[in-house]
């Protein structure tokens, strides 16, 4: 199998001990994570051959950082180095009807001054069959968003499947243009999209149909789902298959998901998870990714299957702590036939 690459910043996440607020902590957890990173260990994990591509500094934190990412079988060939510092980010944990909340510490880092020309993207695509990234690794700096520019290029002359998620956070884009205005034309080149309804709103123009469940009994709007297929098809004319994840938040640690995929003119859509007691939802969103991009590959002519797939591992993702998936496919592929007891396996 070829391998796929993943391309983004991979950050520094300093995490409040419990549920301390940012004013109470002393102390504060150190692991690594982020969108693109987390797609990428999810594939890893299970048994795809990934190889992540960055820009770190030449530094002790980053080569604990690429030590962690080799741990879990990524490939790191493609990481390049320069700049002064990796990209932090704080988070507090929600609690209840307490959101979370994240701080961002990323200007200047080493990925936000990377500029067009410096990765050899012909290299890294040589025995490459999929090529995955997402709008953060295009906010934070035209040079960021040229960048990518460049990758799609290439990826697209060399044949590569390509997959975009539209990951959109409003605390980013801080050099004068729109996320649509940038992100538009991106996506143009996407075999694959990825996304949350707020983001098709914000990337495309696409009105939210909503998801507004309490319980599993819950009925999706599938006519409104379709018509946003149908939409994002007319839109960017490439793409292939459109996902969706669905989520309604009752209270931090109480969310309920769904998700739907558009394809070849239909539209097929999962069951309700009902998650009371979430440990940490970071990434939850990037494992969805990670399980489709599984699902597509190992379940070629099964999309039905595939998309289970993708929300199973995401409903996972939100038992383990950290920004990474640790499930394997035989945890996800029993959850998604039904067996979600929770028992003590001995």
């Amino acid at each position: 199998m070829k391998k796929i690459v993943t391309f983004g910043e991979v950050l520094l996440r300093l995490t409040t001990p419990g549920n301390l607020r940012f004013s109470q902590s002393r102390d504060y957890v150190a692991t690594f994570g982020g969108s693109e990173t987390n797609v990428a260990v999810s594939l890893a994990n299970f048994g795809i051959p990934t190889e992540f591509v960055t820009r770190l500094p030449d530094n002790d934190i980053a080569r604990a950082c690429i030590s962690d990412l080799r741990s879990h079988g990524l490939r790191t060939d493609g990481i390049i180095y320069g700049g002064d510092r990796m990209g932090i980010y704080f988070l507090e944990n929600g609690a209840s009807f307490r959101n979370s909340k994240v701080v961002y510490d990323r200007s200047g880092s080493s990925f936000s001054t990377l500029r067009p020309g410096m990765i050899d993207w012909e290299t890294i695509f040589a025995d490459a069959g999929w090529f995955h990234w997402s709008g953060v690794a295009a906010a934070l700096s035209q040079d960021g968003a040229d960048t990518c520019l460049e990758a799609l290029q290439m990826a697209d002359r060399m044949g590569l499947t390509i997959s975009c998620d539209l990951n959109y956070r409003k605390n980013l884009w801080k050099y004068g243009r729109t996320a649509a205005d940038v992100m538009k034309p991106l996506v143009q080149y996407s075999d694959v999209i990825f996304g949350a309804e707020p983001e098709y709103k914000e990337i495309l123009g696409i009105a939210p149909v909503g998801f507004k469940a309490v319980n599993t009994d819950y009925r999706l709007n599938l006519e409104g789902f379709e018509e946003v297929g149908k939409q994002v098809a007319k839109l960017v004319p490439c793409c292939r298959k459109m996902f969706l994840e669905l989520r309604n938040s009752l209270s931090a640690n109480h969310n309920l998901l769904a998700a739907v995929l558009y394809s070849d003119g239909s539209l097929k859509h999962t069951g309700i998870y009902d998650i009371t007691h979430e440990v940490d939802r970071v990434g939850t969103g990037d494992a969805f990714v990670g399980g489709l991009i599984y699902g597509l590959l190992t379940y070629p002519d099964d999309d039905q299957k595939a998309l289970d797939f993708a929300l199973a591992a995401s409903c996972l993702k939100n038992t383990f702590y950290g920004d990474f998936n640790l499930a394997t496919v035989a945890e996800v592929e029993a959850l998604m036939n039904g067996d979600s007891s929770g028992r003590v396996q001995r």
